[in-house]
Protein backbone atom coordinates (compact mmCIF):
# COMPACT_ATOMS: atom_id res chain seq x y z
CA UNK A 1 0.00 0.00 0.00
CA UNK A 2 2.82 2.82 1.09
CA UNK A 3 4.39 1.68 -2.77
CA UNK A 4 1.44 2.74 -4.45
CA UNK A 5 1.28 5.59 -2.53
CA UNK A 6 4.27 6.56 -3.16
CA UNK A 7 3.85 5.81 -6.58
CA UNK A 8 1.01 8.20 -6.98
CA UNK A 9 3.21 10.77 -5.38
CA UNK A 10 5.75 10.67 -7.45
CA UNK A 11 3.60 10.99 -10.41
CA UNK A 12 1.24 14.40 -9.23
CA UNK A 13 4.63 16.13 -8.54
CA UNK A 14 6.08 15.16 -12.22
CA UNK A 15 2.61 16.41 -13.81
CA UNK A 16 2.87 19.52 -11.82
CA UNK A 17 6.21 20.61 -12.41
CA UNK A 18 4.91 20.01 -16.45
CA UNK A 19 6.88 22.92 -18.17
CA UNK A 20 4.42 25.70 -19.68
CA UNK A 21 4.58 26.68 -23.21
CA UNK A 22 2.28 29.43 -23.40
CA UNK A 23 0.81 28.82 -26.52
CA UNK A 24 -3.24 28.18 -26.34
CA UNK A 25 -5.39 28.01 -29.58
CA UNK A 26 -8.40 30.67 -30.15
CA UNK A 27 -10.82 31.24 -32.85
CA UNK A 28 -11.65 34.48 -33.02
CA UNK A 29 -14.40 35.47 -35.16
CA UNK A 30 -12.91 38.77 -37.79
CA UNK A 31 -15.79 40.70 -39.81
CA UNK A 32 -15.64 40.54 -43.19
CA UNK A 33 -17.06 42.76 -46.05
CA UNK A 34 -19.09 40.12 -46.94
CA UNK A 35 -19.86 38.06 -43.64
CA UNK A 36 -18.62 37.19 -40.66
CA UNK A 37 -15.60 34.90 -40.75
CA UNK A 38 -13.92 32.45 -38.30
CA UNK A 39 -10.41 32.68 -38.31
CA UNK A 40 -8.01 30.44 -36.46
CA UNK A 41 -5.47 31.89 -34.62
CA UNK A 42 -2.75 30.35 -32.15
CA UNK A 43 -2.21 32.51 -29.25
CA UNK A 44 1.10 33.32 -27.55
CA UNK A 45 1.24 34.22 -23.94
CA UNK A 46 -1.85 36.12 -22.52
CA UNK A 47 -5.43 35.74 -24.52
CA UNK A 48 -6.28 38.89 -26.84
CA UNK A 49 -8.51 39.12 -29.20
CA UNK A 50 -8.51 40.60 -32.55
CA UNK A 51 -10.75 43.52 -32.15
CA UNK A 52 -10.06 47.11 -31.60
CA UNK A 53 -6.55 47.44 -33.17
CA UNK A 54 -5.10 50.17 -33.45
CA UNK A 55 -3.92 51.65 -37.57
CA UNK A 56 -0.28 51.72 -38.43
CA UNK A 57 -0.37 55.26 -39.33
CA UNK A 58 -1.50 55.99 -35.69
CA UNK A 59 0.87 53.57 -34.50
CA UNK A 60 3.55 55.33 -36.01
CA UNK A 61 2.85 59.11 -34.88
CA UNK A 62 2.33 57.57 -31.25
CA UNK A 63 6.09 56.14 -31.56
CA UNK A 64 7.30 59.65 -32.48
CA UNK A 65 5.36 61.18 -29.83
CA UNK A 66 7.07 58.73 -27.34
CA UNK A 67 10.27 60.09 -25.19
CA UNK A 68 13.11 57.62 -23.35
CA UNK A 69 11.11 56.21 -20.44
CA UNK A 70 7.06 56.72 -21.43
CA UNK A 71 5.52 54.14 -23.09
CA UNK A 72 1.68 53.62 -24.42
CA UNK A 73 -0.71 50.51 -24.30
CA UNK A 74 -0.79 49.59 -28.05
CA UNK A 75 -2.61 47.06 -30.17
CA UNK A 76 -1.76 46.09 -33.89
CA UNK A 77 -1.51 43.94 -36.71
CA UNK A 78 1.76 43.91 -38.95
CA UNK A 79 4.14 41.83 -41.24
CA UNK A 80 6.52 40.23 -39.04
CA UNK A 81 9.75 40.36 -41.21
CA UNK A 82 12.00 38.63 -38.25
CA UNK A 83 12.17 36.07 -35.58
CA UNK A 84 15.01 34.55 -33.48
CA UNK A 85 16.18 31.97 -34.97
CA UNK A 86 17.61 30.44 -31.63
CA UNK A 87 14.18 30.07 -30.01
CA UNK A 88 11.60 32.90 -31.23
CA UNK A 89 12.19 34.77 -28.42
CA UNK A 90 11.71 38.30 -30.58
CA UNK A 91 10.65 39.76 -33.62
CA UNK A 92 10.77 42.48 -35.62
CA UNK A 93 7.16 43.68 -37.35
CA UNK A 94 7.28 46.04 -40.41
CA UNK A 95 5.92 49.35 -40.11
CA UNK A 96 6.22 50.53 -43.59
CA UNK A 97 8.55 53.09 -44.94
CA UNK A 98 11.61 51.25 -43.44
CA UNK A 99 10.29 51.15 -39.82
CA UNK A 100 10.41 48.19 -37.65
CA UNK A 101 9.00 47.97 -34.08
CA UNK A 102 11.12 45.12 -32.53
CA UNK A 103 8.95 43.05 -29.92
CA UNK A 104 10.19 41.12 -26.94
CA UNK A 105 7.31 38.79 -24.59
CA UNK A 106 6.70 40.26 -21.03
CA UNK A 107 8.09 38.14 -18.83
CA UNK A 108 10.33 36.13 -21.27
CA UNK A 109 7.22 33.86 -20.34
CA UNK A 110 6.63 32.98 -24.49
CA UNK A 111 8.33 32.30 -27.36
CA UNK A 112 7.03 32.67 -30.84
CA UNK A 113 7.76 29.80 -33.53
CA UNK A 114 11.31 30.31 -35.34
CA UNK A 115 9.83 30.23 -38.30
CA UNK A 116 7.38 32.61 -37.87
CA UNK A 117 5.70 34.65 -40.91
CA UNK A 118 3.18 35.98 -42.17
CA UNK A 119 1.52 39.00 -40.00
CA UNK A 120 1.13 39.22 -36.32
CA UNK A 121 -1.52 40.98 -33.48
CA UNK A 122 0.35 41.83 -30.95
CA UNK A 123 -0.75 44.19 -27.45
CA UNK A 124 1.38 45.51 -25.47
CA UNK A 125 3.59 48.75 -24.07
CA UNK A 126 5.24 50.69 -26.73
CA UNK A 127 8.52 52.59 -26.03
CA UNK A 128 11.63 53.85 -27.35
CA UNK A 129 14.93 52.96 -26.49
CA UNK A 130 18.68 53.22 -27.48
CA UNK A 131 20.15 49.79 -28.29
CA UNK A 132 24.00 49.48 -27.73
CA UNK A 133 26.07 47.96 -30.08
CA UNK A 134 26.79 44.95 -28.19
CA UNK A 135 23.10 44.39 -28.21
CA UNK A 136 22.54 44.84 -31.66
CA UNK A 137 25.28 42.62 -32.28
CA UNK A 138 23.48 39.78 -30.58
CA UNK A 139 20.11 40.05 -32.40
CA UNK A 140 21.99 40.22 -35.55
CA UNK A 141 24.02 36.98 -34.51
CA UNK A 142 20.29 35.18 -33.40
CA UNK A 143 18.71 37.04 -36.46
CA UNK A 144 21.13 34.80 -38.45
CA UNK A 145 23.17 37.37 -40.03
CA UNK A 146 26.73 37.03 -41.59
CA UNK A 147 30.32 37.72 -39.75
CA UNK A 148 30.70 40.48 -41.92
CA UNK A 149 27.11 41.98 -41.57
CA UNK A 150 27.33 41.75 -37.71
CA UNK A 151 30.70 43.44 -37.22
CA UNK A 152 29.23 46.10 -39.54
CA UNK A 153 27.04 47.20 -36.66
CA UNK A 154 29.18 50.16 -34.72
CA UNK A 155 26.72 52.41 -33.18
CA UNK A 156 23.99 52.91 -31.32
CA UNK A 157 20.67 52.83 -32.62
CA UNK A 158 17.47 54.61 -31.00
CA UNK A 159 14.62 51.88 -31.43
CA UNK A 160 10.92 51.79 -31.62
CA UNK A 161 10.61 48.63 -29.32
CA UNK A 162 7.33 46.88 -28.09
CA UNK A 163 6.98 44.51 -24.56
CA UNK A 164 4.06 42.13 -25.95
CA UNK A 165 1.65 40.52 -23.32
CA UNK A 166 0.05 38.48 -26.01
CA UNK A 167 0.66 38.09 -29.82
CA UNK A 168 -1.97 36.30 -32.31
CA UNK A 169 -1.16 34.03 -35.33
CA UNK A 170 -3.04 32.22 -38.15
CA UNK A 171 -2.89 29.15 -37.85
Amino acid sequence: MKTKLIIVVIALISLSCKEQTGVKDAVVEVATTSDKAQVDYTTYGDAITADNLIAISTIKEQYKNLKSGDTVAVKFQAPIDAVCKSKGCWMRLDLGEEEEVFVKFKDYAFFVPTDAAGEAIVQGKAFVEETSVEEQQHLAEDGGMSADDIAAITTPKRELKLMAEGVLMKK
